[in-house]
């Protein structure tokens, strides 16, 4: 009936919340949006901080190992990598599944978005973060170290906050990377904003309307990122403004 009803429907009734508008589908694959993006962010951020950390603290293995991660998922496309990593793994997990005598499972598609993206993520994130730790002054750590500071409170005190006035742009423009990412999504079928807009484009014929809308709410959240993002590399930078003061 709402397909039906599309057909005929103006550009205000299209975009209404209610049928036959898609205004509730398309809020519904902008939150699916936000939320892969935020656990991806997220997920993103823990592998870059131990990523950052194995890089340049680590044993040579650890290194290597972290060198070839960032490098393989730097060099490629991220349309690749999720192909790999949704199909590829999903196939692997049910096959060790059904090898240890269990039946086929089928993974939440939230949760899988937001493992594919994080790992992509954390490659950009782990050399986001080795370059804010490398801008902390050396002194200051050297100080701590000489106090007997033991290495993980020396990271909760002096590194993480200190790097993180220095890290904020790059996160930024990774968080930004992260929502744009999800429309990658639709090529598995998963329900995010990129995917529910092309079913209402097919549905109704109306493809520029459906599609402006959809880069319009991307628009959106981009600007109120953007202005988040700043409030807070403005909040962490208060003490190196009163110290240059």
């Amino acid at each position: 009936m709402q397909a039906l009803g599309a057909l005929g429907a103006s550009t205000l009734e299209l975009l209404a919340y209610s049928p036959p508008g898609w205004g509730a589908t398309l809020l519904r694959g902008l939150w699916n949006s936000v939320q892969i993006a935020t656990g991806a962010f997220a997920l993103g951020c823990l592998i870059g901080i131990a990523g950052a950390y194995g890089k340049l603290y680590g044993s040579p293995w650890v290194k290597d190992l972290m060198a070839i991660y960032t490098t393989v998922v730097r060099a490629v496309p991220e349309l690749v990598l999720i192909l790999i990593l949704y199909f590829a793994v999903t196939d692997a997990v049910n096959q060790l599944v059904l090898a240890m005598g269990g039946s086929r499972i089928e993974i939440n598609g939230v949760a899988a978005g937001i493992a594919v993206l994080g790992i992509v993520q954390g490659a950009y994130a782990t050399e986001v973060l080795r370059g804010a730790i490398l801008a902390v002054p050396s002194g200051q750590i050297e100080a701590a170290r000489a106090m007997g500071m033991p290495p993980l409170r020396l990271a909760q005190r002096i590194t993480l906050p200190l790097m993180l006035s220095f890290a904020i742009p790059g996160l930024a423009n990774l968080w930004l990377v992260a929502t744009k990412d999800t429309a990658l999504l639709a090529v598995v079928g998963f329900a995010e904003l990129t995917q529910v807009s092309r079913q209402a484009a097919s549905t109704t014929k109306a493809f520029f309307t459906f599609y402006a809308a959809a880069g319009v709410l991307y628009l959106i959240l981009s600007i109120v990122s953007t202005i988040g993002f700043a409030r807070l590399e403005k909040w962490s930078r208060r003490g190196q403004r009163r110290m240059g003061g």
